[in-house]
């Protein structure tokens, strides 16, 4: 299991910070390799979700989309300094439920 949110943390980080690098090039006006450096993330984090254990490339990017989630709005508190208010709090913990049943109910 911490093998699983180890994976999901850096692949979230590497999704968010590729994001967020090719956002600041072409609406912030960094410069291109910023733009590059992002393209680079984003492909990182493509080799990173296959590295999980779980069979099912279904399963792994629907639980990651709950964990994204989350590391986005802890995202936009930390880099964005935009505090998250109640109903980000608990639109994440929905989705985080929602991951765990997903990647960890007993199935067949």
């Amino acid at each position: 299991m911490l093998k699983a949110l180890i994976l999901f943390l850096f692949a979230g980080l590497a999704e968010i910070g590729g994001g967020y690098l090719i956002w600041l090039w072409l609406r912030e006006g960094k410069p291109l390799y910023w733009g590059i450096f992002g393209g680079v993330a984003l492909a990182l984090y493509g080799v990173i979700a296959t590295l999980q254990s779980f069979p099912s490339f279904g399963r792994v990017y629907a639980a990651y989309g709950g964990v994204f989630i989350l590391l986005s709005v802890l995202w936009g508190w930390g880099i964005d300094k935009k505090t998250p208010d109640l109903y980000d709090w608990i639109g994440a913990t929905i989705c985080l439920i929602g991951v765990s049943v997903i990647l960890w109910a007993p199935r067949n």
